[in-house]
């Protein structure tokens, strides 16, 4: 398992937008491992906002407590909406979990798709899996 999290980077005309994290990071321990910072047990992979959909997703995350610490959790239903955008077989997989454990209903979904113009998508992937 690992943690992906989204964040909100200036990014300008700069390719290493995400080298203040990892400033941040290696400053308290934190190292990169690949793709992502090892925390704790966790490698975490930072993810900039990268369209209206991820900015939604932040804008609307639900704060959950984990340790004492104030974290924002990005919504089931935007999970699975990201994951029908991306769309490889990974995420066609992590809908099916998400719809298969009542994290969000199929309605949801629609709605969110549609907003955010992947409705056709959204209906090709009901035609094939639901």
């Amino acid at each position: 398992m690992d943690a992906d999290v989204l964040v909100s980077v200036n990014a300008g005309d700069r390719i290493d937008m995400l080298s203040p994290i990892y400033a941040f990071c290696l400053e308290r321990g934190y190292k990169p491992e690949g793709e992502a910072i090892q925390v704790g047990d966790w490698p975490v992979q930072f993810i900039p906002a990268y369209d209206a959909l991820t900015e939604e997703a932040m804008r609307e995350a639900e704060t959950a407590d984990m340790d004492g610490v104030p974290l924002k959790v990005v919504s089931a239903c935007h999970l699975a909406v990201i994951a029908l955008k991306t769309g490889r077989a990974k995420d066609h997989l992590r809908i099916l979990a998400l719809i298969e454990s009542g994290a969000v209903s199929t309605d949801h979904i629609q709605q969110v798709a549609a907003r955010h113009q992947l409705a056709a998508k959204w209906s090709d992937f009901r035609a094939k899996f639901l």
